[in-house]
C-alpha cells in the first residue's frame, strides 16, 4: 500500500453529472489537494446495459469545467474482468463463495425483514448447496454475523451487526457486483481514503468484509451528505435531475456552481462565485456539513 494520500472519483456513466455528484467530487478534490495526494478517475461501468453512450466523456468535461482535475486514469471497470475473476477465485478457494439460484421475489418472500438500503436480507437458502438445476446461478459471498463496524470520518461510528446476509459477487447474467469490483479496484489503486455519498454508507460493512477476506488493507471512509430535490429525493444520474451540463448551457459559470456547492458544505458563508482552488488552504473535511442539502440554486 502507498503511504501517501490517494483517493478517487468514481462516476457511473448512466446519465449526466448532477450537483450531488459534483458536491462529493468537490470534497474529494479538496481533500486530495489539501493532503498533497493523488486522485484516480475510475469509471464504474460494470453494469453495461445501463451505460449511456457518451456519458463518461460528458462527465469528464464537467469535472474539467468545474476545475476538478485528476492525476491518474481514467480506468474503466468494464476492462477489468480478469482482476475481478482473480479475486473471485481467491474467495472460492477459501470456501467463501457459493452458487445461488434464488430469485429476488423468492428472497423477498422468505427474508426476515428489509435491511436498510441493502434490501431484504438473504436468508442463506442456497448455502447448503441445493440449487435449481438448469438455472444460471449468481455467486454469493458467505457474510457471517456480526457484520464489521467502522468509524466513518463524517458520519461517526457505524456499529457492527447492523447489516448482514450473504451478498452477490457476480450476478446470474455474469455482471460483476459493485461490492467486489470497488474493493478490488480500490486496493489495486492503493486508495487510502474513499469519499462518496451517504447513500453507500450501509454497504461499507460488506466491502470491509471483502477487504479482510482478500487480505487487503481497509481504507478510511467518508460519506458525504446527499443532495436532494425539493421533494427530498436524492439526485441521481438516471433521474431527470438538474445536470451540470444544463447549468453551464443555461449561462451559469463554473465559479457560480462551485460557490453554491461550497456554501452548502459550510465552506463559505455565502454562495458567491469562487474557484475550487481558492477553498483548498482553509479546507478541513471534518468540519463540512453532514446534512443532506436541497438543491435550489440562486438564479
Amino acid at each position: 500500500m502507498a503511504s501517501t494520500y490517494r483517493t478517487r472519483f468514481a462516476p457511473s456513466p448512466t446519465g449526466k453529472m448532477h450537483p450531488g455528484h459534483a458536491r462529493t467530487a468537490l470534497v474529494t478534490w479538496l481533500q486530495a489537494r489539501k493532503q498533497g495526494g493523488a486522485i484516480v478517475m475510475r469509471v464504474e461501468d460494470i453494469d453495461r446495459p445501463r451505460v449511456v453512450p457518451g456519458s463518461a466523456d460528458a462527465i469528464f468535461r464537467d469535472h474539467e469545467w468545474l476545475g476538478l482535475d485528476w492525476d491518474e486514469g481514467p480506468v474503466f471497470q468494464s476492462s477489468r474482468d480478469e482482476a475481478y475473476q482473480r479475486a473471485l477465485g481467491q474467495l472460492e478457494a477459501a470456501g467463501m463463495v457459493y452458487p445461488c439460484t434464488c430469485s429476488r421475489k423468492e428472497i423477498a418472500a422468505i427474508a426476515s425483514a428489509p435491511h436498510g438500503d441493502e434490501g431484504p436480507r438473504y436468508p442463506g437458502t442456497c448455502r447448503s448447496g441445493v440449487t435449481k438445476p438448469g438455472k444460471p446461478p449468481a455467486l454469493r459471498f458467505v457474510f457471517e454475523d456480526p457484520s464489521p463496524g467502522f468509524e466513518d470520518v463524517l458520519c461517526g461510528p457505524y456499529p457492527e451487526g447492523r447489516t448482514g446476509g450473504d451478498f452477490v459477487l457476480r450476478r446470474a447474467d455474469g455482471i460483476w457486483a459493485y461490492q467486489l469490483a470497488v474493493v478490488v479496484d480500490d486496493d489495486e489503486a492503493e486508495i487510502t481514503e474513499v469519499i462518496r455519498g451517504a447513500d453507500l454508507l450501509s454497504s461499507t460493512p460488506r466491502q470491509i468484509a471483502l477487504y479482510r477476506a482478500l487480505g487487503y488493507r481497509v481504507p478510511r471512509f467518508a460519506h458525504v451528505g446527499l443532495v436532494v430535490d425539493a421533494d427530498g429525493n436524492r439526485l441521481a444520474t438516471r433521474h431527470q435531475a438538474t445536470s451540470i451540463e444544463s447549468l453551464r448551457e443555461g449561462g451559469r459559470s463554473a465559479e457560480q456552481v462551485i460557490g453554491e456547492l461550497a456554501c452548502s458544505l459550510g465552506l463559505t458563508a455565502t454562495s458567491a462565485p469562487i474557484r475550487a482552488e481558492e477553498l483548498v488552504s482553509a479546507f478541513d473535511m471534518t468540519e463540512i456539513s453532514r446534512s443532506p442539502f436541497t438543491w435550489n440554486p440562486t438564479p
